[in-house]
C-alpha cells in the first residue's frame, strides 16, 4: 500500500500575534511546527505501514523552500519518502487553491491511501483534506478516530459528537486525522542519521503543468476573500460553588442561567 500523508509547517500559535492594522498574522520570527493533527496522521500512516506488508509512506507538503524542516522531521520518525510541492505560482493560493495543486501532485506521485490533518491550526478552515479528496474523486472520511485495515478497503471509527460512525469505505481513498487517532511518536537519533541521507523530492509548476489549470491556483485562481483574521477570544474564569447540597447547586446554576439570559 503506498501511503501519502499531506502536512502543513504551521506558526506555534500558543505564539502568534496579530497585525491591528493588516489583520493578519505576523509570522516573523515565530516558531514554526508541523500541524498538529497532520502529526497524528503521521503516526496513523506509520502503523498501519506495520500492519501492511509491503507499504510505505510518503510525506507531502507545499510551501516554500523553508518547508523542507517540516519534511525532514517528518523522515526523522520514520516515513520512506518526502516530496515538496514549492513554486513563486502557487503564493497566495486558498484552500481550493492550494487543493487543486496537491491533488495535481498527487496524481503525480500516486497513492493507495491519502491522510491529511482535520485541519491546520493557523487557519481552522478543515478544508483542504476533503476538496483534495473530491478533485481526486476518491471517497473520504473525515474526523478519523480509528483505522482498522482490511482486504482492499479500510474500517474507520469517525468521531461524531458523543459517539462515532462506524464507515468501511473501499481504497484509494482519503482520511482526515484528528490527534486522538494517533499519539505521535519522538524522533529518533538514527531516523535523524538516516533522514540526513534521503533527498526530498521538489515539484514545482513546471513539473505539475500538465495535469494544472493555471487559473485555479495562486491569488488568481482563489475565490476567498479573508475580512478579518484574529485569535481565538480568551474564556472568562468559570465560579467555583462549593459547599452547597445539590438542591441549593441546582437552585445556583438556574439563577446564573437566569442572568445570563440563557433561559
Amino acid at each position: 500500500m503506498k501511503i501519502i500523508v499531506c502536512i502543513k509547517q504551521v506558526p506555534d500559535t500558543s505564539e502568534v500575534t496579530m497585525d491591528p492594522e493588516t489583520n493578519t498574522l505576523i509570522r516573523t520570527g515565530i516558531p514554526v511546527i508541523i500541524n498538529p493533527d497532520d502529526k497524528s496522521g503521521i503516526e496513523a500512516a506509520l502503523t498501519l505501514r506495520g500492519k501492511i506488508a509491503g507499504s510505505t509512506v510518503t510525506v507531502v507538503t507545499m510551501g516554500p523552500p523553508q518547508a523542507e524542516m517540516a519534511l525532514y522531521e517528518a523522515l526523522s520518525m520514520g516515513c520512506d519518502e518526502a516530496v515538496l510541492i514549492s513554486g513563486r505560482q502557487f503564493s497566495g493560493s486558498d484552500t481550493l487553491a492550494t487543493s487543486s495543486i496537491i491533488a495535481a501532485a498527487l496524481k503525480k506521485i500516486g497513492y493507495d491511501l491519502v491522510i491529511t490533518g482535520r485541519q491546520a491550526i493557523d487557519g481552522d478552515t478543515a478544508q483542504v483534506g476533503p476538496q483534495i479528496a473530491e478533485h481526486l474523486g476518491i471517497p473520504q472520511v473525515s474526523y478519523a478516530e480509528e483505522v482498522m485495515p482490511e482486504e482492499g478497503s479500510l474500517v474507520v471509527l469517525r468521531q461524531f459528537e458523543d459517539r462515532y460512525h462506524r464507515l468501511r469505505v473501499k481504497l484509494p481513498c482519503l482520511l482526515t486525522a484528528i490527534k486522538e487517532l494517533a499519539e505521535p511518536r519522538f524522533m529518533t537519533v538514527s531516523g535523524i542519521v538516516d533522514a540526513d541521507r534521503k533527498e526530498i523530492k521538489v515539484l514545482n509548476y513546471e513539473s505539475l503543468a500538465d495535469v494544472l489549470d493555471p487559473e485555479t491556483i495562486g491569488l488568481k485562481g482563489s475565490p476567498t476573500n479573508v475580512v478579518r483574521s484574529f485569535t481565538k477570544e480568551p474564556k472568562a474564569q468559570g465560579a467555583l460553588l462549593k459547599g452547597l447540597s445539590p438542591a441549593e447547586a441546582v437552585d445556583a446554576i438556574m439563577a446564573r442561567l437566569h442572568e445570563s439570559h440563557l433561559i
